[in-house]
This record gives structure tokens, sequence and C-alpha cells, in this order.
């Protein structure tokens, strides 16, 4: 009991996940910044930022329903951590994993950007309710090439568990060259998922303030911004679990090593793309994903179905 309490409350659980959530926050706006030639902030600003928030006061606007506004924050939070629990980091096995988690995961990943919509479109604000229908729009388009990425690994892998996603291509090790479309594909729609440039337009602070989130303040906000960082880092991790499957076989620290290294690695791709590309339009971003993104995806899964006859039969 000791020991499971310590896993969720301390390492892996959630204080190590708000721990490198802070600082995937440092390292995405330091890359960010340097890439533009700019100093960047200092390490302790995105907790700074943080406790600042804390410190502000809640303001619920007058036509908002205030029980959505406020819960929204909190189901954002307690969805994106909790996905984290059925990943497997440094060591083959999750924390807690079951048959079918992978399906899970994608699902408990998909409520942060549905709790996103729910707090704009119920703030009642003209601002947040635009930044709330484009963010609901854009979760139609990278989500089926997202999926399908993920699940090309698990169909080659022919198992929907991630640690046993992890096992099979530890002990296949050639095999996960088959994935690397898919791991492309599946990097571009984190970016929408994270809602990243190209794809920041439900933000889009100079055309609608802060989109979804024009009316949080105080301690909501500070939720939804540890929610974003926490995504971060947990999108991060589950692709280097399925599409980087190297590291699990080593000792605990070397482990916990590889591990950071290969999510920083993704951290330091999403940063990389913030500088070298510029915002697309909704309609674009759309046009995109169905168009380029989509059958991309299922391409790749045809290849694994092709791979997984001609490799095990």
């Amino acid at each position: 009991m000791i020991t499971q309490l310590f896993n969720i409350l301390i390492f892996p659980g959630i204080l190590f996940l708000i721990i490198y959530g802070f600082f995937a926050e440092y390292i995405d706006r330091k890359l960010y910044a340097r890439f533009q030639n700019r100093i960047g902030p200092p390490w302790y600003q995105p907790v700074a930022d943080f406790f600042k928030l804390v410190g502000k006061e809640n303001i619920v606007p007058e036509q908002a329903d205030k029980t959505v506004f406020k819960l929204m924050p909190v189901f954002a939070l307690a969805s994106t951590i909790t996905s984290f629990f059925y990943i497997p980091l440094w060591r083959e096995k999750a924390l807690y994993h079951f048959g079918g988690d992978v399906i899970v995961v994608l699902y408990l990943l998909t409520i942060p950007t549905l709790t996103f919509f729910l707090a704009g479109w119920y703030s009642r604000s003209v601002y947040a309710m635009i930044g709330a229908v484009r963010g609901l729009s854009q979760l139609f388009a990278y989500e089926a090439p997202l999926f399908a990425a993920i699940l090309s690994a698990a169909l080659l892998a022919d198992t929907w568990t991630l640690s046993d996603i992890t096992t099979f291509y530890r002990n296949h090790p050639s095999l996960w060259l088959v994935n690397i479309p898919g791991f492309v594909i599946a990097l571009i729609s984190l970016l929408g998922k994270l809602e990243k440039t190209p794809f920041d337009i439900p933000e889009a602070e100079t055309e609608i303030v802060a989109g979804t989130f024009t009316e949080y303040t105080g301690k909501l906000y500070a939720l939804f911004r540890m929610t974003m960082n926490i995504e971060l880092v947990v999108g991060a991790s589950l692709l280097a679990a399925v599409f980087m499957p190297f590291g699990f076989q080593l000792n605990p620290v070397l482990g916990v090593l590889v591990y950071i290294l290969k999510s920083l690695f993704i951290i330091f791709i999403v940063a990389l793309s913030r500088t070298v590309v510029a915002r697309l339009r909704l309609d674009q971003m759309v046009s995109f994903c169905w168009r380029f993104l989509a059958p991309l995806s299922f391409l790749q899964v045809l290849i694994s179905v092709i791979a997984k006859k001609v490799f095990m039969p």
C-alpha cells in the first residue's frame, strides 16, 4: 500500500509529472526563444507564473455557467494525469496496465480538448466561444490520424496493451523501423492536440485574445496551464513508448535517463516546429489533416498489416 501511494503521489506519479511538466514548459519556451535569437525565460519562470496565477482572484463571468466553468479545469487535469499511469516509461511495464489500455489512454487524452471546448462555450464570451469552436473543429481533424498511427503499431505487435507493445518491439527491434511514417504522423497530430504552432488556431492570441481561456483567471487558469504542460509530457511519453522502443531493458537509473532524453527529443521537435512554420488557418489545418495525414495514417495501417503477414506469420 505504501509503495503504491508513493508511486501514485511521488514517483513516477503526480509530483514527478507536475515537476517535469514545468521543466518541459521551460525547455519548450527556452528553445523557442533561442531559435528566434532571443534569450528566453529563466528556469524558474513556469513555476513563478503558476504561483502568480494561484495568488490571483478567480473571476467568473456573470453570464457563464458557473458549475461548468469551475469544474472543467479539474476534469482536464485529472484525465491527463490518469493517462500517464498507463504509459511505460523506463521499464516495459507501466505503473498500471491491462488489456486494451492503449484505447483508454487515447480516450483520456481526448477529454482535455473536450473540456477546453466546454469551458470556452459556457464562458458565454464571444472570443472564448470562437476559440472553443476552433478547438473542437481541430479535434475532428487530427484525432483520426493520431489514432491510426498509434494503433498501427499496436496492430503489428498484435496487442492493445501499451506495456506489451514495448515488450514486442524490444524483442523485435528491427520492426520498429516499419512505424517511422506513423511516428511522423503522430508527431504532427500531437502538435494539433497541444494546439502548438502551426495548429494554434484555437488560441490565436493576435486574433481572439486568448481563445478558449479568455475569461479564465487565477487558480482555474493555473490548472489549465498545468494541464497543457502535463499533456505535453504525456504526449511525448506516449510517442516515446510506442515509436522509440529502446532503453527499457537497462537498469532503472539509465532507463529513466533514456526516457528523459527520448521525451526531450520530442519536445525539441515541438519547439522547432513552432519556429519554422507559420500558423495555418482552420480550413487549411482541416484540409491538411484529411487530405494528407489521414490517408498516410491508413497507409501506415496497411504497411503494418503486410509486415505482420511477412515477418510474423
